[in-house]
């Protein structure tokens, strides 16, 4: 844990705020904060594998060219 320890806590914190995200929420939120940034697959890993975080749905959406986009909605995990 720990190369991704602040990447962690900064996400643990925003979902605390916020209730629930979707992962581009909290990819925006990570790269507007810190200047070193993040990308999808680091947000992605570090949601799936901490156990603070758990999936609670999913998130279709249209995008240009008439494809679909499902992404995650992520929430703090009950204790």
């Amino acid at each position: 844990m720990g190369r991704t320890q602040r990447l962690r806590e900064a996400i643990h914190s925003y979902l605390g705020e916020h209730g629930e995200a979707n992962t581009t929420m909290i990819l925006d939120h990570i790269n507007s904060r810190f200047r070193w940034g993040a990308t999808m697959n680091q947000i992605g890993n570090v949601l799936a594998r901490d156990r603070r975080f758990e999936k609670v749905g999913f998130d279709d959406r249209s995008a240009t060219g008439g494809f679909r986009i499902r992404v995650c909605i992520w929430s703090i995990a009950a204790s």
